[in-house]
């Protein structure tokens, strides 16, 4: 079953040099309800950029998908690295992603996703981040 729903997404990264950089937007998506999990899926417009996001959420590990103007695969597992390709307008990169934390708390009704990672390229860390994704269904 699928369900219209409004998103609120907040993101913080704290990088090497103490300096932090937070971000908040809402959005309106859809949760659908899946043999595997949930798939929550929302698109962001910034200026004249689009990105579509596609989050899979499954009992052992959450995938996040963005396509459009930035594309990027990233895995969350907790305890686990993935590697994870960004493909800007510039150039790819290449990223280790660690999953420190995910908690997940989603039904019909919505609910709430939070992650907690770090992100480090060349086997240095450049950022901790966190993520966390409140849904509420439209009635």
């Amino acid at each position: 079953m699928k369900y219209e729903v409004f998103l609120t997404v907040r993101g913080e990264q704290e990088y090497d040099g103490g300096e932090t950089d937070k971000i908040e937007l809402t959005a309106d998506g859809t949760l659908e309800d899946t043999a595997d999990g949930w798939v929550l899926s929302y698109e962001q417009t910034e200026h004249s950029e689009r990105t579509h996001t596609t989050i899979l959420v499954g009992a052992q590990r959450v995938v996040l998908r963005r396509s459009g103007t930035l594309k990027s695969e990233m895995v969350f597992e907790e305890g686990k690295t993935h590697a994870s390709v960004y493909v800007l307008p510039y150039g790819a990169l290449t990223l280790a992603i660690s999953t420190d934390t995910v908690h997940k708390k989603l039904s019909e009704r919505g609910g709430l996703l939070e992650i907690r990672y770090r992100v480090a390229m060349d086997g240095r860390v450049q950022s901790k981040n966190s993520f966390k994704i409140q849904v509420r269904r439209k009635t």
